[in-house]
């Protein structure tokens, strides 16, 4: 018998939420309806026509290798997009240097961390991240042998940076950020992002920017980004932008997105991704052209959103704390226990949604996620008011107060 010795850190990542929801329903039979998940953060949305056409019109491309820095073609469609958006001026984001194409953010934020860090020389290295996270931010820092380092968000729904010590500054590496935020969808100024910006150049880290759910926002003005804050200040140094399609265009299954910024990172990051096999498929380089230059269909989804936030307000304010974010497409209210809260929910109404607590950890002496719960109002406006008036039908024999901790 052989013997084979697994990598340690594996032993130190956590159940992935998903997982974790699995387990904590397994025993309960709910009532035999057709079941409502709002515990997964996947869009439903069609897809756009034009995307599936571009696919289709260019599955030739199945016969060539494709290359880990993408068509130009795509890297300049991506420019001319952040460009527009994020208010650039001309020629400050060369496609040809600082934008790399990715197979969706989830494969970019993990992998920079294992570029950033493996040949990282400061001692005790740590990677900050908002609590409650995205959990690859934490996956990623822990594979790569870094400490993640949690900070609280507050009421506003993101950290306090200000509030952290610079003995804690002087440790950091890489700063995951998330704006607009999973799952409070509370959104960075751009006052913050520069004060950001200064603090990751002053301490040498890496500033990562996950701004996936920056297209879906709830108001008339759209969220600022880091690479508008980067221009500000006339340099990309230590800043990196991470986007994606899949909310933005509804389609999560094409895994297409970008990352934008520091040419020195990006470069040492091509190099670790030529030998990771990390290159997008030639037919979904097409369809990511034809995406980043179509807007119709992005104001569409968000009119879409619109009306789901719209309808949950109108079927549960009256229940339950029901606020808006200012962008995503998540509520994130307070029930008390999270997870008492969801087993009984799922037991009555055959509603899936997720707790808290599965997005967060207990870090200095406060767990941010432990009595909310996050409803991704992801599926279709019909299936999304039923699910709502099941909760409203819950809440009506369960009230909030009896599942207080």
């Amino acid at each position: 018998m052989t013997t084979t010795t697994m990598n340690p850190l594996l032993d130190t990542l956590q159940a992935y939420p998903f997982e974790r929801l699995r387990h904590l329903l397994a025993r309960i039979t709910p009532p035999d309806r057709e079941p409502i998940d709002f515990s997964i953060g996947e869009p439903r949305h069609p897809a756009p026509a034009m995307v599936s056409e571009a696919i289709i019109a260019h599955l030739h491309g199945l016969a060539e290798y494709p290359k880990v820095l993408g068509d130009l073609r795509l890297r300049q469609a991506i420019a001319q997009w952040a460009t527009r958006r994020f208010h650039l001026p001309t020629g400050f984001l060369n496609p040809e240097t600082q934008v790399i194409p990715a197979n969706g953010s989830r494969e970019a934020l993990f992998s920079i961390a294992q570029a950033v860090l493996s040949a990282c020389a400061k001692p005790q290295a740590l990677v900050l991240l908002p609590n409650p996270f995205y959990q690859i931010y934490e996956g990623a820092a822990l594979l790569a042998g870094a400490e993640p380092y949690y900070l609280n968000c507050g009421e506003s729904g993101q950290p306090n940076f200000q509030d952290i010590d610079e003995a804690v500054w002087s440790r950091c590496v890489l700063l995951y950020i998330n704006s607009p935020h999973n799952p409070t969808g509370a959104t960075l100024s751009l006052d913050t992002l520069r004060w950001l910006i200064d603090k990751a150049r002053q301490h040498g880290f890496v500033l990562a920017a996950d701004e996936c759910y920056s297209e879906l926002y709830t108001g008339n003005e759209a969220p600022a980004g880091i690479l508008e804050a980067a221009a500000q200040t006339g340099s990309l140094a230590n800043v990196l932008a991470f986007h994606s399609l899949s909310k933005r265009s509804s389609i999560p299954g094409a895994r297409s997105g970008f990352v934008a910024g520091d040419p020195d990172i990006l470069k040492a990051f091509v190099l670790y991704r030529t030998y990771l096999g990390a290159a997008m498929p030639p037919f979904i380089q097409a369809a990511s052209i034809s995406a980043w230059q179509d807007e119709s269909h992005v104001i569409q989804t968000r009119a879409s959103y619109a009306q789901k936030f719209a309808a949950a307000q109108s079927i549960l304010g009256g229940h339950m704390p029901i606020e808006i974010p200012a962008g995503g497409f998540y509520l994130w209210p307070h029930v008390g226990n999270g997870e008492t809260f969801v087993q009984a929910l799922y037991a009555a109404e055959h509603v899936r949604c997720l707790p808290g607590a599965y997005l967060s950890r207990d870090a200095q002496g406060c767990h941010p996620g432990q009595e909310r719960v996050r409803i991704a109002l992801v599926g279709s406006l019909e299936d999304c008011v039923e699910g709502l008036q099941r909760i409203r039908h819950f809440l009506e024999t369960h009230p909030l107060s009896s599942f207080s901790i």
